[in-house]
């Protein structure tokens, strides 16, 4: 069934802790970024949180774009609102907070440098339902967990990823990007998400080689589906050189790469794993799709996650993006072993 988006004040004390956590005080030049399709309980209760806090909030609001994909486009987290407006963007780079509630979210806007540059901090609000993000909310003690994970990343050489079901994989991390998001950030020029809690690294060109098999209870989340079959992907040199499998999941995925007709669409954006021992794998069986955005099923504790798409560091732009959350992957990063079989080790 879908759920109601009545306001419920247990939803503002989230926005309000999830804000204060990043450094909203009163008076402080807070943005509220929306457009005419955005989830308007999201918007409602990021102004009714920012006016408990004392800040002196705006709404910026923009038409959604006109769609120009050949496919049904979702979870990219390269929100194209904005379309290079100059007053949008010289307002939120004047911010001292932006509450980012467009439905795919800043991460991979082209004008992000711009606003991070002008020392705003932007919690890009997930497209969930409320329900999610109340149950989902980031405490301060999630912070260490990621930031242990991005130094062990920043300094090592490899990632080899196995599976029982047959994945092995090898990522070479030299000239890699890492980041990792805990839903809170309070340092001036800095993006996170709600939900959160993982560790991400966007390998440089022709980086990761090897074998990924999708089992049975991993998810697709730009279809928002678990798969029942398995799915074979052979990687060379970054790129998904095949697609092997007879089911639907599998002529699924080969049906929506072809369409994009763009050979980067088949290529590693990012790769990494969930650190976040609050949120589910199951938690989608819960969700009507229209309630649900599956930011969570990125970042549940001990999960792997591969996505294909756009990678800023390797020179590759795209807009076809599959994020593949896995369970019961083992990982090592230079040999010591950070998940094991889909457990944090």
């Amino acid at each position: 069934m879908s759920l109601s988006e009545r306001i419920e004040a247990k939803w503002i004390d989230s926005f309000v802790e999830a804000f204060r956590l990043c450094g909203v005080k009163p008076g402080d030049a807070c943005a509220v970024l929306s457009e005419t399709q955005s989830r308007q309980s999201l918007v409602q209760l990021s102004e009714l949180a920012l006016a408990r806090l004392g800040a002196r909030w705006f709404h910026v609001v923009l038409p959604t774009p006109k769609q120009t994909a050949p496919v049904p486009v979702r979870s990219t987290g390269a929100s194209d609102a904005i379309g290079r407006l100059e007053p949008v963007v010289a307002a939120l780079a004047g911010s001292v907070f932006i509450a980012d509630c467009t439905v795919e979210g800043l991460q991979h806007a082209v004008e992000l440098p711009q606003i991070l540059k002008g020392g705003a901090r932007v919690l890009v609000v997930s497209n969930e339902h409320p329900e999610i993000l109340e149950r989902t909310a980031p405490h301060a003690e999630d912070e260490a967990p990621v930031r242990d994970a991005m130094r062990l990343l920043k300094g090592a050489r490899v990632m080899q990823v196995t599976s029982a079901a047959g994945t092995d994989l090898t990522i070479s991390l030299t000239g890699a990007r890492v980041g990792g998001v805990w839903g809170f950030s309070a340092k001036p020029g800095s993006l996170t998400h709600w939900p959160a809690g993982l560790v991400l690294a966007f390998p440089a060109a022709g980086s990761v080689n090897g074998t990924l098999v999708l089992a049975p209870g991993d998810v697709n989340l730009t279809f928002k589906r678990y798969l029942a079959d398995p799915v074979t992907l052979r990687i060379q040199n970054d790129f998904v050189t095949a697609i092997e499998g007879s089911s639907v999941d599998a002529e699924l995925m080969r049906g929506y790469l072809a369409a994009w007709g763009d050979r980067e669409a088949y290529a590693v954006s990012h790769v990494g794993w969930g650190l976040n021992r609050r949120a589910r794998w199951d938690a989608m069986t819960f969700y009507d799709k229209a309630d649900f955005n599956g930011t969570e099923l990125r970042a549940f504790a001990g999960s792997f996650l591969y996505s294909t798409g756009a990678n800023e560091v390797a020179g590759r732009h795209t807009l076809g993006h599959f994020d593949l959350p896995m369970r019961g992957c083992t990982i090592t990063v230079d040999g010591v072993a950070v998940v094991s079989n889909g457990a944090l080790a």
